[in-house]
């Protein structure tokens, strides 16, 4: 039990220090449905990934994600078109209209659902001025998105495996910490937000708590 609080308080501590990650007082949340701070595919608490979240409409509604690769995956999941995207810009930590902004391709910052990290900037110069730092190259939308949709099933295929590692973990957590249910959720978000209402687990952050609602999302498939 001692270990496993380590670990999670060792979690929560990485978190804390991600670059990608602003308060929940900065971060901008444009969906307005119950589960409006986690991405809409993954499930990921949206403030923690906040510098790469993006927003689009897919299928006539506005939804928000973590990241480039959520958003073209609903997209592609669902056959329906990416309309009106927008991403958060790294230098104001506004959302812009993702056709206006320089994306930092590569750089040395975390990746989010993808190997490759993609960074956003409202002007050119904030771009290369980023790049020169941290590497990288700048990028238009347009190009971001076709190397993104290029890689999207070999991604897809990653990230499942990770979420499969991810569950297994939760699964531990969830074993120790957890008050047990016997309901499921069709995805992560739903998980998410029953896990915060009943605070079945108490009062998990961060990835643990990511993992907790993988696992419930996933119960019986593990």
């Amino acid at each position: 039990m001692r270990k496993l609080l380590l670990l999670v308080c060792t979690i929560v501590f990485v978190v804390a220090g991600d670059y990608r990650a602003v308060s929940t007082q900065k971060a901008i949340i444009i969906q307005s449905e119950k589960s409006s701070k986690f991405c809409n595919v993954c499930g990921m608490t949206l403030p923690l990934f906040y510098k790469t979240n993006h927003a689009a409409k897919v299928d006539g509604h506005v939804n928000q994600y973590c990241s480039i690769h959520c958003m073209h995956e609903e997209a592609l999941t669902k056959s329906k078109s990416v309309v009106e995207p927008q991403v958060v810009d790294n230098n104001t930590l506004a959302f812009i209209k993702s056709e206006d902004a320089f994306y930092v391709v590569g750089s040395s910052k975390p990746a989010t659902m993808s190997m490759v990290s993609k960074y956003a900037f409202g002007t050119k110069e904030t771009a290369k001025t980023f790049a020169t730092e941290f590497g990288g190259k700048v990028m238009t939308y347009e190009e971001v998105s076709k190397e993104v949709k290029e890689g999207l099933k070999k991604d897809i295929i990653m990230i499942q495996k990770r979420q499969a590692k991810g569950a297994k973990q939760g699964e531990k957590i969830y074993n120790k910490v957890c008050k047990k249910t016997d309901k499921r959720f069709t995805n992560t978000s739903l998980a998410k937000i029953y896990l915060k209402e009943t605070k079945l687990c108490g009062t998990l952050k961060g990835k643990p708590f990511q993992q907790v609602g993988l696992f419930l999302a996933n119960k019986g498939n593990i």
